[in-house]
């Protein structure tokens, strides 16, 4: 009984004190960033470097999360969309919640939660309720209506638990466990040497299913006149095959809808309808308990009805971004889908719409064609414009006019010096990997999408002066990890240590 009354006696507190908290509702972003230190390091990408998928769920989930939390501190910003999200958090006790959890057998647990909230400490709040993480330690943090004079010198301090919290509560610490594992350097000759075997057991079981996704692939893609067919995550060979299949018995069930689809890419992922950049995206969240079902043929059959609409809405964006690079002294508006959000077409319409009015009503002044030959990007998570290194300029939709307009006049000859290193380092990616491919005698040689081409240069160049006799006949993937995936390949991380 009395264990009973502790325990409510603790939610009771626990409650006032967050009421407390959120009365005050003033959070600054350093605060944030202190009071989601545990739920960073749950889910930090760098633990789950022998589970990919896991870990490119947990990159892309962050992103959003980072853009989110950003926009909460624009001053002014009131366009707030609910975000949802997903995150691989790694179990340290399983106990019973309210929230719905999958569990693994790898040691981590999926999360969802949809972020609608207005502000830091609301927000702070959801995400570790949300994944059943402790908030107990917000208390200390300077939340209170403080002038921002007297907080300033508080503000940057970070949270430091006392070592014999963790001895006397069991739990792990977790800068200690980064600190572990960012401190256990793998060398690439001593991976590569405790790895061979297995990587070489997985490759010749997986080579008469990538010969049969070979064969499926052609025959769909020539019977359906297709562009191309890709996949946007890192399924293995079985999925991709019975994805394959599954659209085959679509080809043979409802031909009818198909008609649509010439010259078109097809792209599996985790979202249905047009992208973007105009790739017809077939939604794939569970291969065995979905695709294999008729209710594949179903909802993708009404994704090819749709293809006539999606047409017609893509010619009205073709011509938005044609109005705004007008309206920009022709500067090019494109989209990267290896640099940007996988955004649908409707979502990059409704992006473009809202920046083109926006300068249109601020009549820029840009001498016509003057800007042509450079390229823009829009992202509707960022607040500064930026120059990328490949030389296009990245703009934030919110971004206010006149400064978009001086920051493109002050960088458009860099702009225009970048593009040219671009082109020079497209060309010099491409003969470094032929080489590398050759002399190694691979059978295959790539890179994740979130390589660039400079970290992809500088990790062939280095592989060039090895002997790596274990690489003849794999398939070498450059990553930021390593690990072997389920079908063979080799995942080296770019800048591996000798």
């Amino acid at each position: 009984m009395f264990c009973c009354l502790r325990a409510v006696k603790r939610l009771c507190l626990e409650k006032i004190l967050l009421q407390c908290i959120l009365q005050s509702r003033t959070l600054s972003g350093a605060d944030a960033i202190n009071a989601l230190r545990p739920f960073y390091f749950a889910v930090h990408p760098d633990f789950f470097g022998q589970h990919p998928k896991e870990r490119e769920v947990n990159e892309n989930s962050l992103k959003r999360l980072n853009g989110y939390l950003e926009n909460l501190q624009k001053p002014g910003f009131r366009s707030f969309k609910p975000t949802q999200l997903t995150f691989y958090v790694r179990e340290r006790e399983r106990n019973s919640s309210n929230v719905q959890e999958s569990f693994s057998a790898s040691g981590f647990r999926a999360v969802s939660f949809t972020l609608h909230t207005r502000d830091l400490l609301s927000t702070v709040l959801d995400i570790l309720n949300s994944c059943s993480l402790s908030t107990e330690h917000i208390q200390s943090l300077n939340v209170n209506s403080q002038p921002h004079k007297e907080a300033k010198s508080t503000v940057n301090r970070p949270i430091k638990w006392d070592k014999t919290y963790y001895s006397f509560t069991g739990f792990k610490d977790p800068e200690e466990e980064l600190e572990q594992a960012q401190r256990v350097e793998t060398t690439l000759i001593s991976w590569l040497d405790d790895n061979e075997a297995s990587a070489v057991k997985k490759l010749k079981k997986s080579l008469p299913l990538r010969k049969e996704l070979e064969r499926l692939k052609f025959e769909l893609s020539h019977q359906l006149q297709l562009s191309d067919i890709r996949w946007q995550r890192s399924w293995g060979i079985a999925h991709r095959c019975s994805q394959l299949h599954s659209l085959g018995r679509l080809v043979q069930q409802r031909p009818e809808v198909l008609k649509n689809v010439k010259g078109r890419t097809v792209v599996f992922t985790d979202r249905s309808g047009m992208s973007a950049a105009g790739h017809i995206m077939l939604g794939t969240m569970d291969v065995h308990h979905h695709w294999t079902k008729e209710v594949f043929v179903c909802v993708c059959a009404q994704i090819f009805e749709r293809l006539p609409n999606y047409y017609k809405l893509q010619k009205r964006l073709l011509f938005l971004e044609d109005r705004i690079s007008q309206l920009l002294g022709g500067i090019q508006v494109i989209y990267i889908e290896e640099l940007q959000p996988l955004l649908t077409l409707e979502e990059y319409y409704e992006t473009l719409d809202s920046f083109y009015n926006k300068l249109r009503d601020s009549r820029l002044l840009f001498h016509p064609r003057s800007l042509r030959g450079l390229q823009m990007i829009l992202e509707s998570d960022r607040y500064a414009p930026s120059l990328h290194e490949f030389g296009h300029f990245t703009i934030p939709t919110v971004c206010d006019p006149a400064t978009l307009q001086w920051f493109i006049f002050a960088k458009a000859q860099e702009a225009r010096e970048n593009l040219k290193r671009k082109e020079e380092m497209m060309i010099s990616e491409k003969e470094l990997i032929d080489t590398s491919t050759e002399k190694f005698s691979l059978d295959r040689l790539y890179k994740e999408p979130s390589v660039s081409s400079a970290q992809m240069i500088d990790c062939c160049k280095r592989l060039l002066e090895e002997s790596l006799p274990y690489l003849q006949g794999m398939h070498l993937c450059i990553s930021h990890f390593y690990s072997v995936l389920q079908d063979g390949d080799l995942c080296i991380p770019w800048n591996w240590k000798n």
